[in-house]
């Protein structure tokens, strides 16, 4: 039996290829590694041409991070540090409202859990140093913080909420790695599960009105540690009637 398909959002930009500047789909295999690790099949979608017709053909939908939304999205003034991506703000917003629309299992990562607030009437903060007086939920540059020579710069614990679905897959504290200089103000629809001890700033999020509908902040991709993935895999497989082997399970102790 086919493996759950995923969808995974992804973003272009101009590289050069073959000698060439090119214009191409794309998105760090990271992603695409940890959905095959734990169970599914990953595809991208890209956003040109946006359209949720695309969602009818997923198990499961993961949104990925990247670059800012643009704050005008949220009926905001710009930040100077705020570097937009609309075509893809306009493609994720559409998918993210649809996808919960359909009940199909939702997974967000990082600018992931951002589009998630804002899709359902919520806010960000544009830049969280202005908040949080302090700039540790950016890594330093071409580390891996949760690797074991790495600077602390860039690492944090995270608290989960008791008798949320966060605390049953998650536990109720972990560390986990941060790559962002934005960060969910107003949820929106969803309730916030997990958050940094230090600041407070919101690093779990999830809706209570629907089987699987996560966000995280942080990048589990990057990590050893994959249960967000091996979750999405499951929901995506038991909403599709699809056999998930046990297998694929031992992700989600990792």
């Amino acid at each position: 039996m086919r493996r759950p398909l995923i969808g995974l959002t992804s973003y272009s930009q101009h590289v050069q290829y073959n000698g060439s500047n090119q214009e191409v789909g794309m998105l760090p295999i990271a992603y695409v590694r940890a959905v095959h690790a734990t169970g599914g099949r990953a595809v991208l979608v890209t956003p040109d041409d946006p359209g949720v017709d695309v969602l009818e053909s997923l198990d499961g939908i993961l949104f990925a991070g990247g670059g800012d939304i643009d704050p005008a999205t949220y009926r905001a003034a710009r930040h100077p540090a705020t570097e937009a991506d609309q075509p893809r703000d306009t493609a994720e917003l559409m998918l993210m409202r649809a996808a919960l629309d359909m009940g199909l299992p939702v997974l967000g990562v990082c600018r992931g859990m951002q589009v998630m607030a804002v899709a359902t009437g919520g806010s960000l903060h544009q830049h969280l140093p202005d908040v949080v007086g302090h700039e540790r939920h950016r890594a330093a540059p071409g580390t891996d913080p949760l690797a074991a020579d790495a600077a602390d710069f860039g690492r944090h614990e995270v608290v989960v909420q008791e008798h949320s679905a966060a605390f049953a897959l998650l536990g109720s504290r972990l560390t986990v790695n941060s790559f962002h200089h934005q960060a969910v103000d107003d949820p929106g629809t969803f309730t916030v599960s997990g958050w940094c001890p230090d600041d407070r700033v919101p690093e779990i999020m999830e809706h209570r009105e629907h089987a699987f509908a996560l966000g995280v902040q942080w990048h589990p991709e990057r990590t050893g540690d994959l249960r967000v993935y091996a979750a999405l895999a499951e929901a995506a497989a038991r909403r599709s009637g699809l056999h998930f082997p046990e297998q694929q399970q031992e992700r989600r102790a990792a």
